[in-house]
Formats: C-alpha cells, structure tokens, sequence
C-alpha cells in the first residue's frame, strides 16, 4: 500500500500543534503560512479525520484524533532524525528532549548534562523543568523522549527505568529541641506545625509517611518551591521531611539546617527515567539512559 505522507507535511503539523496558530507554525519554519494550511488539509485528507479545529482569528486547536496522532508523529520524526543523524567519525549525534522533574532538577539537572555533554558532546539536548502532571503529559504527547522524576503509582502508564532510591529524613531549625537526636520520629514532627512541599503527588507522598505512623500533623504550611520549604524551616516556623537534600545545610537566606535520619522505616522515593510505553528510544535517548545510571551510582544513590 502507497504512503501518502511526507515528512514535510509531519513536520509542518507538529509545528502547528506546537504554536497553535498556521501563522506562528510558518513564522517559525521559514515558510508561507498557504504551505502549511496545504500541507495538513493533504494529511488530514491522508488520515480521513481532522487534526484540528479552527478558530476565527483565534489560531488552531487539536481535535482529539489530533492529540492522539501527535505524540506518534512526534516519536516518528524522532527515530528519523536519529536514522539520518546517524553517527559522525564514530560519534553519536542528533536531538534529544528531557523533561526533569522541578524539585530534582536543581540537585541533578545540570551535572547530569554535563556528564552526557562529555560523552557526547554532538547530540543537542533540551531541558525542561516541570510538575509532575505536566512531565506525564508532555512524555504522554511526545513533547519530551524521556523524564527524570520520581517513581509514584499516580503518574500514569510510561516505561520507568531505575535510577537510584532518596531516603527521607527530617529537617529541622538548628536550634529546634530535636536537633542533637540521632534520629526523629515522624510522631514527634506532628506533634508541631509541619512545611509540606504543596506540589502533586509530592505532597501525598509525604503525608502518607505520616499515615502509616498514625500521627497526622494538624497545622500544616504549604510550600510550592523545595527552597522555600527549607527557609521557613530554618525560620523556626515547623519542621519538615524531605528526599532532595541539597549541598550544603542552609536555607536560601543563609540560616542553618539540621538533617536528620527518621526512627520509623518508611517507603524510599525511587528516581527513575521515564519513557514512552508503546515507542522505542532513539539512540540519544538509550546513551542518556546509561550516562544517568552511571551519574546515579557515582553519586551513592541504592
């Protein structure tokens, strides 16, 4: 059976998708807005269906075979541009993009790309910093080829590859009564106002460290940034149970912080690398893959 599609036509949907209007899709590629109203009213005739729906003055938006046939075509033009890429004198090269996961990415992000940028300083990588929701949504649409995130039931269907386990532990003021114990209970910490990082998923980890102990805080601050946590801690404003420990023991303005192991056996937070269940990943994406377990394991992460 004949294939009716061009590359160009994949292309010029995917940068429409992405900039939501014809308009901006050609602004961005260097061409007339006519060639890519052409070029997807011949995918669409190709598919049968609509990829979009059209609004006066108001750009495009993806119909819902659209959004499912997107994520394909972006994975497609990504094994493309690996097959054409190839290698060069023996090196890897091409395109890869990454999405971390935000309260991660501070604490990994930037020596993780650096160790693959020595490795292979030909493939271009891009980086986005991101929730969690949008992390799976974007991995889910073929926006990013793999995320670095932490391993939660509640993420949605992906591929997880293993990377390392963060243990939790408690974060204290330094003058705070239980800063020169060995350990803390998660029964003494909610006895006191605790500071929850406010973020999807992340929250209903940790709460559910308080659960399994029967002990739930009853005073809770809520906190969207990791920095901000550490800042009312060090305040002396509560206390709080971390995974992501960043070097050095002192809040963004400077006060100290106490770390503490927990008394109670609780679940790890896994790390791991997602990607897509149903594509295959490119070559970039499998050398990215073992660079990040070799930075994992360098780094003491079990």
């Amino acid at each position: 059976m004949a294939i009716n599609v061009s590359w160009r036509q994949l292309t010029y949907f995917v940068a429409t998708a992405e900039a939501g209007s014809t308009l901006r899709a050609a602004e961005a590629l260097h061409v007339s807005q006519p060639a890519i109203s052409v070029a997807i009213g011949q995918l669409e005739q190709s598919f049968g269906q609509k990829l979009f729906v059209r609004r006066h003055a108001q750009g495009v938006d993806l119909t819902p075979f659209g959004r499912s046939k997107l994520a394909e075509v972006r994975h497609l033009l990504a094994h493309a541009h690996a097959v054409m890429d190839s290698t060069k004198d023996g090196r890897l090269t091409g395109e890869l993009e990454i999405g971390v996961f935000s309260t991660l990415a501070p604490a990994y992000a930037p020596g993780l790309l650096r160790a693959f940028s020595a490795a292979h300083p030909d493939v271009r990588v891009r980086l986005r910093e991101e929730p969690l929701d949008q992390l799976h949504r974007d991995l889910a649409d073929g926006v990013v080829e793999l995320a670095l995130l932490y391993d939660l039931d509640t993420i949605g269907e992906m591929a997880r590859t293993p990377l390392g386990a963060l243990t939790p532990y408690a974060l204290l003021a330094k003058d705070h009564p239980l800063a020169d114990a060995a350990q803390v209970s998660l029964r003494d910490l909610a006895l006191e106002p605790f500071v929850l990082i406010d973020l999807p998923h992340s929250r209903d980890y940790f709460l559910s460290l308080f659960r399994m102990t029967g002990a739930m805080p009853e005073q809770l601050l809520r906190c969207t940034s990791l920095e901000t946590v550490r800042g009312m801690v060090a305040h002396g404003l509560g206390n709080s149970v971390l995974v992501t420990r960043p070097f050095g023991d002192h809040s963004h303005d400077g006060l100290p912080l106490v770390c503490r192991p927990l008394v109670e056996s609780v679940p790890p937070q896994r790390v791991i690398i997602g990607s897509s269940a149903y594509a295959p990943m490119t070559r970039a994406a499998e050398a990215f893959v073992t660079v990040a377990k070799d930075y994992f394991r360098g780094r003491g992460a079990t």
